[in-house]
């Protein structure tokens, strides 16, 4: 094929794709432009294989241009953090053996240094567009060739490439789209970082493949969302759990008359999905008080995509993240590699299918390690009830194995989240001597609010066994999160 098949970008196509500000891209523009950029990619080059280059700017026309381009030409995009410092954008463009990095007059980062160090061409994407000079055939691009290196959220390790296909991009993007019914006449904001499959995939890509109007944000405005919801711009609504917070937060610091706008904007979209991080329970509650949306929570990862979902139709269940996608397959495994054969028994969730990932960019050893017997071992351990699973946390920071137990994380930061004083909670195990590990929390209060340990303690006597209670107590100004909401827990470890 010549180009990733994405039915919508076709010339003729007059839908509106993109709306930026007060300009509006319609399909047609998009594709046309699109072809220029991968010509002036080329120059006087009949196939750019294998190439990788980066895309280093927020939502938008020049976004869609570089990503797609990238693709027609026969490259291998790496999209890059926006709000990455210096020294992480310096690892990601070595690490990928990044020849050239694509940027926006519009929106500048500062990257000549870093460039200068590393030997790499920074082009402005309209310089890109306007060095085409031919209508030379643009080169076929199989399926199973690379499409992106997307580096990994790097909350336990340093950030690894996953490698994605051309062929898995296809997978992820069709399921969604039959998951949670997608049509050309949704219309959907986006915010979301461009350097992770939320943003990439689940917003971007399913409404450009079946001809949706994307509404990009290059930067979050909160009070600009809500008005908005509140005019019935959207359709659709995806977020992390700590937008769903400041939306909250937002919504009932307003009047009631807006108030009632914005949530009744928020009432007639037809869905409002979750996910990146785990939606505490009262958040969901709290949404659907408001809203009367149920949040559609899902799970995947940068290696698998989108593989467990909440029901588009049927019941959502709070601090679920649903069944097992169609066309995925996933199965726990216990600590000897072996299936978990019962429900509520906790498992590593592990997947295959073609949305998997190819592997780690020049790391051997890092792609090895990540499967077993052809499943992708995803380190998120998990149980099966009535089956819905429901995450308990990462198997290396989110499970505490103390006195004996193994206690997750993620249902101790709940409960906490029940207390008044409470604003966010996270949850890790410190050594100790006596116990193994003891339950530590760092949390950030509501304002005017106080809270000791003994407080905290007496609190938890009766919400939860005394042996998950917190034994160690951090008050901080606010946790540390990266670009998609999840909380650094190793960067925890030595406050605690």
């Amino acid at each position: 094929m010549s180009r990733p098949a994405f039915p919508a970008l076709r010339r003729g196509n007059p839908r509106v794709a993109l709306i930026e500000g007060d300009a509006r891209h319609s399909y047609a523009a998009l594709e046309s432009r699109i072809e220029a950029f991968a010509r002036g990619l080329l120059g006087e080059k009949d196939h750019s294989t294998g190439e990788r280059v980066a895309v280093l700017m927020p939502a938008g026309r020049d976004y869609v241009t570089a990503l797609h381009g990238i693709w027609r030409a026969g490259g291998i995009a790496v999209p890059l953090n926006v709000a990455a410092a210096a020294p992480e954008l310096e690892y990601c463009l070595a690490q990928a053996g990044v020849t050239r990095v694509m940027t926006s007059r519009k929106h500048p980062i500062a990257l000549d240094p870093v460039c200068k160090r590393l030997g790499i061409e920074a082009r402005d994407v309209d310089d890109v567009v306007g060095a085409c000079r031919q209508q030379r055939p643009l080169p076929a691009v199989e399926r199973s060739r690379p499409a992106m290196i997307v580096f990994t959220s790097g909350t336990t390790s340093k950030p690894k490439g996953a490698v994605i296909t051309h062929k898995a991009i296809g997978v992820q993007v069709t399921t969604l789209i039959k998951a949670w019914r997608w049509t050309r006449n949704d219309s959907i904001p986006l915010f979301l970082p461009l350097h992770h499959l939320h943003g990439i995939i689940n917003v971007l890509s399913c409404a450009l493949w079946c001809g949706a109007a994307v509404h990009a944000m290059p930067k979050l405005d909160v009070a600009r969302l809500c008005e908005q919801a509140a005019g019935g711009a959207y359709s659709l609504f995806m977020a992390v759990p700590t937008l769903y917070v400041k939306l909250i937060e937002h919504i009932e610091s307003l009047a009631a008359a807006q108030r009632k706008a914005v949530c009744d904007g928020f009432r007639r979209m037809r869905l409002n999905v979750s996910g990146s991080a785990a939606c505490p329970v009262q958040v969901f509650e709290r949404w659907k008080a408001l809203t009367g949306q149920a949040l559609l929570e899902r799970y995947g990862a940068t290696e698998t995509g989108m593989a467990i979902s909440n029901p588009y139709d049927g019941k959502r269940r709070a601090g679920y993240v649903g069944q097992v996608l169609p066309g995925i397959t996933a199965l726990l495994f216990d600590e000897n590699d072996q299936p978990v054969q019962k429900e509520t028994v906790p498992g590593e969730v592990r997947i295959r299918g073609e949305s998997v990932f190819q592997g780690y960019w020049n790391d051997e050893p890092a792609t090895r390690a990540s499967f077993k017997g052809g499943w992708f071992r995803t380190g998120d351990i998990a149980v099966v009830e009535d089956g819905y699973y429901r995450i308990l946390g990462r198997s290396s920071v989110d499970i505490i194995k103390s006195c004996g137990y193994k206690l997750s994380a993620l249902e101790i930061e709940g409960v906490l989240l029940g207390h008044e004083a409470i604003a966010e909670a996270a949850v890790i195990g410190v050594p100790d001597d006596t116990w193994g590990e003891i339950v530590a929390a760092a949390v950030t209060l509501k304002q005017g609010a106080s809270l000791d340990l003994p407080g905290l303690r007496q609190w938890c006597a009766g919400r939860m066994s005394s042996y998950k209670a917190p034994r160690r107590l951090k008050v901080m100004d606010g946790l540390p999160r990266n670009a998609m909401g999840k909380v650094i827990k190793s960067a925890l470890r030595d406050l605690l």
